[in-house]
């Protein structure tokens, strides 16, 4: 009967292995940071609209998003999306809708305990020249607006940018819901002919997406050093 203690003893081995690997492995995601990217608006809240296309806000948020998911998977981070397709997060379309968007959108933030907020958006305004990408942050957060001051230098190095624009303080839901360090990147004003131009071009999206990330790792990297 030696084989039977020779199967025994490998069936204990494997197991122990298996055992020692998934642990490490829990370890090792334990140790992941986090990072919620929050794609604004979606379903029947569609957000501002281009000028020339009429193409949604929110379709332009996900695909940006999206991206972003990409990029901070492949650095190792865990990601989770508030939104991931084109619904809206507030269930029935019915009144109230936006306010129960957005509390959803806290319940995520606060559940995952992230490192940092990312919330992508595009802008609007009356006059149609401005343009070029704005960050926001929530005044009384200084690592928010250190977080800001990253990604909005990132995104004032774009060879596209027009000027360089200086991070903004705003009294907005997602910035204010949680005490993590967020922001709203507005990636440009789709009220303006030629941001809208190159908002729905993917060779920009994947540049937008560079850049906001480059600018957060930039934080995290300071941040860590603090």
């Amino acid at each position: 009967m030696a084989w039977a203690g020779a199967a025994l003893a490998l069936i204990v081995a494997l197991t122990f292995a298996m055992c020692f690997f998934a642990l490490n492995k829990t370890a090792a995601e334990a140790q992941r940071l986090t990072v919620v990217i929050d794609a604004g608006h979606g379903g029947i809240d569609g957000g501002v609209v281009g000028r020339v296309t009429g193409t949604k806000e929110s379709e332009i948020n996900l695909a940006i998003a999206r991206l972003l998911q990409e990029r901070f998977e492949d650095a190792g981070f865990r990601v989770v999306m508030t939104r991931q397709t084109e619904a809206g997060l507030y269930g029935a379309a019915t009144s109230g809708y936006k306010r129960r968007d957005m509390q959803k959108r806290a319940e995520i933030i606060d559940k995952s305990n992230p490192a940092m907020v990312l919330s992508v958006h595009q802008n609007y305004f009356p006059v149609a020249a401005r343009r070029g990408g704005q960050v926001f942050f929530r005044a009384d957060s200084a690592p928010s607006h250190t977080l800001a001051c990253m990604i909005q230098s990132a995104l004032n190095e774009m060879p596209e940018s027009v000027r360089a624009s200086q991070p903004l303080a705003g009294d907005y839901y997602i910035l204010n819901c949680s005490d993590y360090p967020s922001v709203i990147v507005e990636c440009g004003f789709l009220s303006n002919e030629e941001d809208e131009a190159l908002l729905l071009s993917q060779d920009y999206r994947e540049a937008i997406a560079d850049a906001v990330c480059r600018g957060a790792l930039g934080f995290l990297s300071s941040s860590a050093g603090a």
